[in-house]
């Protein structure tokens, strides 16, 4: 899952599923063939125990009519006492494997389930960003769990019970041959009558499964991504608004829901009907072969209990049918997300990187567009290069590409033409891993994640001890205030370091890029967010990251990057200037405006 030729990421939705591919529910289920096959011991062990059950449930039917025919009919009370014992002992053997039964296909679906998640997570934590940039959290989430959910019980219960009822129902209409072929005859006429409402309603019940999945992911996905904006949705009194806008999308999914809860009522209903009526006119014709003397009551007895288990086998098909359905349709959308391959990935046979590194940084001749919007390019034919411990310094107006040249260098993305190498190799001839180890990324919005301030700074190198993390909080500034924390560096942050200020997280972050100790550094508005008093700290720190290394600085505040070897001031996608602050100020242009403005409006204030 990790490499791959890449391709566009698949659509996730409902319509780009062609028809053909929703023809039958076999066709995603066998998909599930790799996660069972490493478990065949246990899956074969659940058929033992199933078989055995089966076959004392089947065999229960015999020993009645032997209690009734041979015990109260022609026996003492020492053979009624006899058939009952041996009654009584198919009764635990049919328990005691049902039992086990359920043990081992219950412990079968969980296992498939967690691999089977483990499998989904593992492969869209490789996802480039451009997926991410067209498929909502939710929509990604929502196939996570409640899919993998749906087919856990297919695969823990349902499954099992569809066998089970097939062995059941083959056995007892071979049993109702051997014990009346004539009356046997007449219940298989209405087997034809009980395929129509499988074959009407199962395909229905399937597509509204698939569009209910929809209709939870949609949901979850607003819930999810409204929760993570609480702040600007309380701010804005967006409350109310929020709520009718969710509550007409969980009333969606109800009515999808309900739609086919209706079409598998009507299958269950049908089939009940169709078969117990069958069942009911077979016995009424045997109850008159007993009173003739045709039959005994044993037999009767016997075939009654053979055509109720048919119909009651019949019965759990047609309900667990309508499971099979809808986790052929969850199975469809895992798959879709399993199949969807990654833009970005490293090649089969990657060039070998330069080690030591030397932080070597050169754009030749890039052209670039989103894939979201290829007709609107961010940069055409662009060419600079950054020197070994170089710092250079991208400024200029919003949506100029700056922020996009670091995700080029990260290759989140692929250039459309032209090359980026670092060390001298092509970005796309590198391994993906090797090449990302060489950057720490310092960004605006620095990613805390919920767990401790420790497990925070060790994210940059997960090897590192516990003095290097501390040694990498006293460089960073954080020192102080982590150890100030309750349980000190063992304190949880919360969700997204939510019990931190914005300058605390910003020193966390860089305590964490110097912990990596990377060859070339990025920083992306690094201090913009921040007020003066939190500027200043976290620029002493910085200051200290940058030392000895190569520096990429995004920066919309010019007062943050006087200090850089060159300054890069772009514009639509081009570079206009290039040179040091001094330089810049002095040839005028787009540069020496902007810092008019910006150190005009501090000394005014």
């Amino acid at each position: 899952m990790r490499t791959g030729s890449s391709a566009d990421d698949a659509g996730l939705h409902a319509h780009s599923m062609p028809a053909e591919r929703r023809a039958s529910p076999r066709q995603p289920l066998r998909r599930l063939g790799p996660f069972l096959t490493p478990y065949k011991w246990q899956i074969a062990t659940a058929l033992f125990f199933m078989f055995v059950a089966a076959a004392a449930t089947l065999y229960l039917p015999v020993s009645i009519r032997n209690v009734i025919d041979k015990g109260f009919q022609d026996g003492t009370a020492d053979q009624i006492e006899r058939h009952f014992l041996f009654l009584f002992l198919v009764a635990m053997v049919m328990g005691s494997a049902a039992a086990l039964r359920f043990y081992w296909v219950s412990w079968i679906g969980e296992r498939v389930t967690a691999d089977l998640r483990a499998a989904v997570f593992e492969h869209i934590i490789w996802l480039s960003p451009a997926f991410y940039e067209r498929t909502r959290t939710g929509e990604v989430l929502s196939r996570l769990n409640t899919d993998t959910t749906l087919i856990q019980t297919v695969v823990g219960s349902s499954a099992s019970v569809a066998l089970r009822s097939t062995v059941m129902l083959v056995g007892a209409v071979v049993l109702l041959f051997l014990t009346s072929p004539s009356l046997a005859g007449m219940m298989i006429v209405a087997l034809p009558l009980v395929l129509v409402p499988i074959l009407v309603f199962g395909r229905k019940v399937r597509s509204l499964s698939r569009e209910s999945q929809d209709c939870v992911a949609d949901f979850s996905a607003v819930a999810g991504e409204r929760i993570g904006a609480i702040a600007t949705v309380q701010a804005f009194t967006a409350e109310v608004r929020e709520q009718a806008h969710f509550s007409d999308l969980v009333e969606r999914a109800f009515r999808t829901a309900r739609t086919r809860n209706r079409y598998g009522a009507l299958l269950t209903v049908g089939i009940v009907l169709l078969v117990f009526g069958a069942i009911a006119y077979t016995l009424y014709l045997g109850a008159l072969r007993v009173l003739s003397g045709d039959m005994t009551p044993g037999s009767l007895s016997q075939f009654m209990l053979y055509a109720v288990i048919a119909g009651s086998a019949t019965a759990a098909l047609s309900e667990v049918w309508g499971d099979v359905q809808r986790a052929a349709g969850a199975t469809e959308r895992l798959v879709e997300l399993l199949g969807t391959k990654p833009q970005v990935s490293s090649p089969s046979s990657p060039a070998p990187m330069p080690d030591p590194p030397k932080g070597q940084l050169r754009f030749d001749a890039v052209s670039f567009a989103y894939p979201t919007r290829p007709a609107d390019p961010v940069f055409s034919d662009l060419s600079f290069q950054v020197k070994s411990g170089e710092t250079v310094a991208l400024v200029g107006p919003s949506g100029a590409g700056k922020s996009t040249i670091l995700s080029l260098l990260l290759r989140f993305h692929d250039v459309t033409t032209g090359a980026i190498t670092v060390d001298g190799v092509d970005l796309r001839q590198a391994d993906l891993a090797t090449l990302r180890q060489r950057f720490g990324l310092v960004a605006q919005d620095s990613v805390i994640f919920s767990a401790t301030a420790l497990e925070n700074i060790r994210y940059g190198r997960p090897d590192a001890s516990d003095d290097d993390v501390y040694a990498a909080a006293t460089a960073a500034h954080a020192h102080d205030f982590l150890s100030a924390l309750p349980h000190g560096y063992q304190s949880h942050l919360g969700e997204r370091g939510v019990r931190l200020s914005g300058g605390q997280r910003q020193r966390l972050a860089i305590a964490r890029a110097l912990l990596r100790d990377p060859p070339v550094l990025l920083l992306d508005e690094a201090t913009s967010a921040l007020d003066a008093h939190s500027e200043k700290v976290v620029q002493r720190a910085l200051d200290r990251l940058m030392t000895d290394r190569t520096t990429l600085v995004v920066a919309h505040r010019l007062a943050t990057v006087r200090n850089a070897d060159t300054i890069l001031v772009l514009d639509n996608g081009r570079i206009v200037a290039k040179g040091n602050h001094e330089e810049l100020l002095a040839s005028g242009g787009l540069y020496a405006d902007l810092a008019a403005l910006q150190f005009t409006s501090n000394r005014a204030n």
